[in-house]
This record gives structure tokens, sequence and C-alpha cells, in this order.
């Protein structure tokens, strides 16, 4: 029987110093005092123990891109930033439309990988936004959500239809919202920033128009919704407005988009562009607000790896997107929780069970019976983010030597542990 102890780490979930048995793979006791002849030991002294962390939203970029990223390394970073469970956005090559795609991520993650991926299903074959996908069986291959993400769907009808499948499987339609005519051809915020810059700018409204259209779909069919990486302060507002109505809306964002303003693209730095953009500190301010009082469920990371030649290169053509894995912690910790914004406790929620319950995996928390996925953190270490040490393939990011506060030392996954000291094991 394999047997671990993690000793006197401060574990979140029961607000008190104290120790969680495992035994295969599963978490046996959480009391105070444990000791198990022939166990090994963690002595977790001034860690914050918590469940491994949940990431609804990211790219691995297998197959067809292992250029950028693989699910071995893209897996490496994510175990690195603390996360156990990772779901994998559809716009691979080919597209995860059928269930051969799905069925070849998940079998590869079992034995190339090292935390545990599922993959989301496209709503549309080859994301053209033309035809729904099989949604049925993709469900069937494994498949815990349906998107198009990065295509946003721009057809209201097929959305609805969506929706009504997705309800079938009960499963959640995950929702990229920008309205495309609007979009145009954009590549960062419209505001102040892109008219210094000389850019053309994405207007916010183009991403509020899909949401009030999304909710009103979701309203309109009595289906959840779940609205991916929410940046502007109207759609907060939206989103907010409709759960008081009583809408199946949940909502997700990312650490960038509470970390950081248009002003991040200056000098035409491409590691801050993204999709949707860098918005104003007006638009950071209500993502806040949302994380705050609950309309924003979930911190997802949008880890999104790029070749340095896809970056380096003119703004206008530089592809979107940032690696997320290994600094969503450390971020969501010094932006959020330090300044009082928000617990630790309610970070656990919105990095771990929410998402879980979101996406019906049986992970997030910390109780006994549940598989043994826990991160342990060091929550007073500070430290400079350097992109080079990073596991993943690719490293773009704009927080390479930014200084931030809480640190991952361990993660364990299914009572493995892949992460010892913030090193990984293998």
């Amino acid at each position: 029987m394999n047997k671990l102890v993690i000793k006197n780490g401060f574990v979140v979930t029961e607000n008190d110093i104290t120790d969680i048995l495992i035994e295969n793979g599963l978490i046996t006791e959480i009391k105070p005092f444990i000791l198990i002849d022939g166990a090994a030991v963690i002595d977790a002294t001034g860690l914050k123990v918590m469940p491994g962390f949940v990431d609804m939203h990211c790219h691995l970029r297998e197959p067809g891109q292992e250029y950028k990223e693989e699910i071995a390394t893209g897996t490496r970073s994510a175990a690195l930033g603390g996360f156990t469970s990772v779901a994998c956005m559809p716009n691979t090559n080919p597209v995860i439309d059928q269930q051969s795609v799905a069925s070849f991520i998940i079998n590869k993650s079992k034995t190339h990988g090292v935390v545990k991926v599922h993959p989301i299903g496209a709503i549309s074959k080859g994301l053209k936004g033309e035809e729904l996908s099989e949604i049925g069986e993709l469900h069937g291959a494994g498949c815990v959500a349906i998107s198009d993400d990065g295509r946003p769907l721009q057809s209201a009808s097929l959305m609805k239809k969506a929706l009504i499948y997705s309800a079938m499987f009960d499963i959640p339609v995950i929702s990229h919202c920008e309205e495309m005519d609007l979009v145009d051809e954009g590549v960062m915020n419209e505001g102040y920033m892109s008219t210094i810059l000389g850019l053309k700018g994405i207007p916010s409204i183009a991403e509020d128009i899909m949401v009030s259209r999304d909710i009103l779909l979701a309203e309109y069919t009595g289906v959840r919704i779940h609205i991916a990486h929410v940046s502007t302060k109207t759609a907060v507002q939206l989103i907010r407005d409709a759960k008081l109505r009583g809408v199946k809306v949940t909502a997700e964002t990312c650490p960038h988009y509470f970390s950081l303003t248009e002003s991040a693209c200056e000098n035409f730095n491409t590691q801050a562009k993204m999709n949707p953009p860098l918005r104003t500190q007006a638009d950071v301010d209500a993502v806040i607000a949302g994380l705050k009082d609950g309309t924003i469920d979930v911190i997802a990371t949008d880890h999104a790896p790029h070749h340095p030649d896809e970056k380096r290169c003119e703004f206008s053509l530089a592809s979107n997107g940032i690696v997320g894995f290994e600094t969503a912690f450390s971020l969501a910790y010094t932006n959020l929780v330090k300044p009082g914004h928000l617990t630790i406790e309610k970070l656990v929620q919105k990095m771990c069970v929410a998402p879980a319950e979101i996406l019906h995996l049986r992970v997030g928390t910390l109780a006994v019976g549940m598989p043994a996925d826990i991160c342990m953190v060091d929550t007073e270490k500070e430290y400079q983010v350097e992109t080079a040490q990073f596991a993943s393939k690719s490293k773009n990011s704009p927080f390479d030597g930014c200084t931030v506060t809480g640190a991952v030392v361990y993660t364990i996954v299914d009572g493995k542990v892949v992460v010892n000291q913030g090193k990984l094991t293998e």
C-alpha cells in the first residue's frame, strides 16, 4: 500500500494546521497528528495546503502544433503552476471535432502527461461555425465541454442549437465572445494607447454585444452557458445582472485581465498582445470587483503557447496569447489576495472548486475519499518571473522579470508527487 502523510501544513479548506493521509492515490484522513508506520512524509510547515488547481481553459497545441507545445511539456508546465487537472481547447490540427482526436489526447496524456487532461470538443465542425459537431459522440469520447474558442460563433441560430444539444449531455458551452464585424482588423484595445501607437483598435463593445447575445440565448433556452476570459466592465455588469435574474451563466477571467492594462502594449510589445485584448484600468477594476462579488466564478489561464518567431514580428502580425500555467497562482495571490480583494479561501474557490463543478470533474476539493490532487504553496516567498526557466516549450509572457509573491512548492496528482520543492520529479 502506497502511503504518504502531509504534516504540519495549513490546510486552507480546514482553516487549520493539520495532517493529511494519502493511501493508494486517495485522501483517507484529514486530522492532526497522523502517524503511520512506513509512510512517506512531507513536512509542510509554513506552507498553505490546498486542492490542486483546475484550469478549465488552456491550449496544449497537440496534435498538429507540437512546435509550440506538446502534452508532455504543457502538463509539466501546469504541474509547476500547481495545476493537477486541465481542460484543453479544440483549436488543434486536426480540430477536436471527432472522437478519434479526443481519444488521442486522453491516451497521450496518460502516457506522456503528468497531470489530468480533459479535452474540450468543438461546437462546430472544423471550427467553421457552419454545422454542429457530433456533440454526443464527443461527450462519449471524454470531452467535458464544447467551444469554438478562438473563433467566436457568429451565428445566433447555431449557438442556440449548441445550447440545446449540450443540455442533453449536461456539458457547458464555453463561449468566446466577440462580434467579428466590430473587431474588423483590430489588434489591441481601441482607445488612447491604440491611438498613440497608430494601431487599429478592437472596441470593448465587440465583447459586450456577444456576451449580451449569449446571455439572452441561455435565458431563452433555459440552458447554462459559460463566458470565457471576461475582460470588460460592461461584460461584468451584464453577467452580474443576468445572475440576479436567474440566468444559468457562469464566467471566467484570466490573471492578465486583472494584472495588466493596455499600457503593457507600449513600445509595440507583442508579448502583451492577446485576445480579447488588454483593456483599461476601469476594466481591470471591474474584473476585480466581479471576482470579489462572485459575478466571475473562475480564474483560468488561457495558456496559449507560441513559437518565438510568432511574437518577434510586427504587432499586427504577431499571434495572440501568452503562456499562463506557471504564473497564474503567483499573479492571483499578488494582485488579488495580498491587496485584500480575495481571501485565500475564495481564491481556492475560483481556481479549484468552481471550475471542477462547472465541468463536473471529481476533483478540486480536499476531502476523505477524494483523489489526492494537492498543491502546496509558500505564500511568503517573493521571486522574479524567469520565462527562460519555464517547462513550457514556449516562453511568450509579458510577466518576464516581474516580481511576484507566492510560489508553488509541491504538486501531487493521484497521490504521486510530481513537483517537489518547486522542481519536477520527472
